[in-house]
């Protein structure tokens, strides 16, 4: 019998949740997600240093402010990163937009179109990439613009069918819905214990799946953020799923029977669609605890990697103007 990794690329697009170019090499996915903390790994790893070096050059070559020339340098960093990957995997890559622009919808879009721009520059088209937005107000409303300008969206960080539904409403190309971190949530405040059927992460990206099914909602939907492999398998049908490397390894390796779990044909229990302007956004997402804390608590994460990525290049434009 063929592995479950098999099994799941039969009926999923596989997805590897990584910077780890080797990794990728090995294993082989279809598309690949990075985001700040996944960078930051990938420029601290012996793969990335050429790539890192690369960027620090053009850096030591720039003028102007230091700290916007630090923020330069490290997004040369993640487009670079993002194009290796570009030249291994068949599909996309999805580039994250700085998270600490999440509040600002003018701001992401433009450097959203500077992401473009610099893939362009480095041979990867619009079409092999992904922008990463975080599924605030002023994301949602960010991917809409952008997505209008032909340039297509993951929407990240969603806990909420609210968000779900609002990122469908705007046209929005692909939405990344967590599992994992909705159950550290629900564990942390006394739920469980949980099987893979019952966990609450898995529930809720079935139910937005089964939402956009029913109403024959273009937007693809993408699980993300596992614990373990149940999780993924509770999911198997989903349109894509993106996996840590460590867990891809371990579906690989086991040659078990995978039953397909969703499917278009029939829908997961979901709630009625509707559609939201932006005082019922913010209030209905207010209402859900887990999906606010959540989403705050991510981007908070997401901020702090990207100052450590541009911290790790201070040191290094430092060390080498010290020499």
């Amino acid at each position: 019998m063929p592995s479950k990794l098999e099994q799941l690329r039969s009926m999923t697009t596989v997805v590897a949740d990584t910077g780890d170019i080797d990794a990728v090499r090995r294993l082989k996915p279809d598309d690949c997600t990075t985001n700040p903390t996944l960078i930051l790994k990938a420029a601290q790893s012996e793969g990335g240093s050429e790539i890192v070096e690369r960027a620090l050059d053009w850096g030591r070559r720039q003028s102007g402010p230091r700290e916007a020339t630090l923020a330069a340098v490290a997004d040369r960093v993640t487009v670079a990163v993002g194009a290796e990957l570009a030249g291994i995997v068949p599909g996309r890559v999805s580039t994250e937009v700085d998270a600490d622009l999440s509040f600002d919808t003018a701001r992401t879009v433009e450097t959203a179109r500077r992401i473009i721009r610099d893939y362009a520059d480095l041979r990867v088209g619009r079409e092999r990439v992904l922008i990463k937005i975080a599924g605030t107000w002023e994301g949602i409303r960010a991917a809409e613009i952008l997505q209008r300008e032909g340039i297509d969206c993951n929407v990240t960080l969603v806990f909420s069918s609210v968000q779900a539904m609002a990122c469908a409403d705007a046209g929005v190309f692909l939405i990344s819905p967590f599992v994992g971190r909705i159950l550290d949530w629900h564990v942390r405040n006394g739920g469980g214990p949980y099987t893979a059927e019952t966990d609450p992460g898995v529930l809720s990206v079935a139910s937005i799946y089964g939402a956009f099914k029913a109403r024959g909602v273009r937007t693809v939907v993408m699980g993300a953020s596992f614990r373990n492999v149940g999780e993924v398998e509770a999911l198997a049908g989903c349109d894509r799923l993106t996996i840590s490397p460590q867990l891809l390894d371990e579906l690989a390796g086991d040659d078990g029977p995978l039953p397909r779990r969703l499917s278009p044909q029939t829908p997961a229990a979901h709630p009625a669609w509707r559609s939201f302007d932006e005082s019922s956004f913010r209030f209905l997402l207010n209402e859900d605890a887990m999906a606010t804390e959540k989403l705050s608590e991510g981007i908070r994460q997401f901020v702090r990697d990207l100052r450590a990525l541009r911290s790790l290049v201070a040191q290094r434009l430092d060390q080498a103007q010290a020499a």
